[in-house]
């Protein structure tokens, strides 16, 4: 099969959920075969223009990490690369640690179970390391990527709670390493990617959240990961196509008939949100529902579903539902 994309940093990629379901003692484990078959159905759809999804991202934020054993994120990994395989893309997952020493070793761990591209976020610090230590930090994982035969992609994430930020400076040294494919910026602040492509028009950013996918775009960024494009796989390529190929009002007609659900995206409880759309999406409420984040109220419930179906109506309009 050929790849999905030329350079897959120009796409955008499904960060992928989770599938979880209920051991024989009622203990939830994950379902891999579930988990594979959602993860191969989104890399299948192609949008208006002919692409799909470039690469294929595992367990990361929707994907339940923070929740998942080291044990259960490389056995998971190692499931999903089969399908990142199948589609001939890359595959795509997360690293952070308290220091660059364990961060070094989660890094060759990830490149065991077939991950091609290690997302590295900020250490997992209380006191925000100085300039000098966070380069440190990363400049040992790209050490260990090289010696590992992956790449990373330094992940600031400056708007979620937990997360140092990474300053303009330190992208900039970041983006110079070798190792270093991508820079991943997840703030609905663009002008952060702005500011970078007015120092070098040739960095490759992606963006992470699907409420700025346009605006990110304008401001530079060549690709993104998505949420909401799990759910409404065939609008979120389409968006990106005609991002790519600065089409921007017909971009942003699909960015504001996905806006209600979009805004889930930036929310605190993104994860268990989005999930439980997903399973909304494919009359699986209950598995949506499984989570080993936090448990939605009735409230919260109503109005995902509520968001889910004014979003779906939009896209049936545009004929954008796969």
């Amino acid at each position: 099969m050929e790849t999905n994309s030329k350079d897959w940093r120009y796409t955008v990629m499904p960060a992928v959920f989770t599938w979880l379901k209920e051991s024989e003692t009622g203990a939830l484990e994950i379902d891999f075969d579930a988990t594979k078959k959602y993860a191969a159905d989104i890399l299948k759809v192609q949008g208006k223009g002919g692409s799909r999804m470039g690469g294929l991202v595992g367990s990361g934020t929707l994907g339940e990490n923070s929740y998942l054993s080291a044990e259960q994120r490389l056995s998971l990994l190692k499931a999903l690369s089969d399908v990142a395989k199948e589609y001939n893309v890359p595959l795509i997952s997360g690293a952070a640690a308290e220091t660059k020493e364990e961060l070094a070793t989660i890094v060759k761990e990830l490149a065991t179970v077939g991950v091609d591209t290690v997302m590295v976020m900020p250490p997992k610090t209380k006191e925000t390391p100085s300039d000098e230590e966070m380069y440190a930090y990363y400049a040992l994982s790209a050490t260990a990527a090289k010696e590992a035969g992956v790449t990373i992609m330094p992940y600031n994430n400056p708007d979620a709670a937990g997360y140092h930020a990474l300053s303009t400076d330190i992208l900039k040294r970041l983006a110079a390493l070798p190792e270093v494919t991508a820079l991943k910026i997840s703030t609905i602040d663009v002008s952060v990617i702005e500011t970078l492509m007015l120092e070098n028009k040739d960095l490759k950013i992606l963006a992470g959240v699907d409420t700025v996918t346009v605006h990110a775009g304008l401001a530079g960024a060549c690709g993104g990961i998505t949420g909401v494009g799990c759910i409404f796989p065939k609008a979120s390529v389409t968006m990106q196509e005609y991002v790519n190929n600065g089409q921007w009002a017909q971009a942003n007609k699909i960015s504001q008939a996905m806006n209600s659900i979009s805004y889930l995206d930036a929310q605190p409880l993104l994860m268990e949100y989005l999930k439980f759309a997903f399973g909304v999406h494919h009359n699986d409420t209950n598995g949506g529902l499984r989570t080993f984040g936090k448990q939605l109220t009735q409230q919260q419930i109503d109005d995902v579903r509520t968001r889910y179906f004014l979003a779906k109506q939009r896209l049936e309009l545009l004929d954008l539902i796969d």
